[in-house]
């Protein structure tokens, strides 16, 4: 049975909030799990397999820049040397789709502290890639 083409969601609809604060600058945002594997070799077969031992929280947020909350937050961070930790939590309402997703991410630990990059004739956008040690799907999107 074929999708149905209008209700494939469309990323104009996602929104993330940081520790409770919309990020209304954010236009892009990625989170994912790695997994962390071991090989199994076994006799009978040529085939290696693997056993999940672990993961590791991944992403990335990409925003305009029209601010320096982000730079700010994780340079007080590094001036008092601390190990600050954030909450994100991305929604996804495309109005066509059957229902909205809202996912949590928790230990979230920046990467980095980009303290400028700029150039002529460009609109400017920062990247902050992350870490996380948590997360939790507090909406999903069910086929109705």
């Amino acid at each position: 049975m074929a999708v149905e083409t209008k209700r494939i969601c469309n990323g104009t609809f996602g929104e993330l909030w940081l520790d409770g604060d919309y990020v209304g600058e954010c236009y892009k945002a990625q989170a994912k799990v790695e997994f962390t594997k071991e090989e199994i070799k076994q006799c009978g077969t040529f085939f290696t397999d693997n056993k999940v031992v672990g993961c590791k929280g991944t992403g990335s947020l990409t925003m305009h820049k029209v601010n320096s909350r982000m730079a700010i937050k994780v340079a007080n961070m590094v001036r008092n040397k601390q190990d600050v930790r954030f909450t994100l939590i991305s929604k996804l309402a495309d109005p066509d789709a059957y229902g909205a997703e809202r996912v949590s991410i928790t230990g979230v630990q920046m990467d980095d502290l980009t303290l400028f990059d700029w150039e002529a004739q460009k609109p400017l956008e920062t990247e902050a890639p992350f870490t996380f040690t948590g997360y939790e799907y507090l909406d999903q999107i069910t086929p109705q």
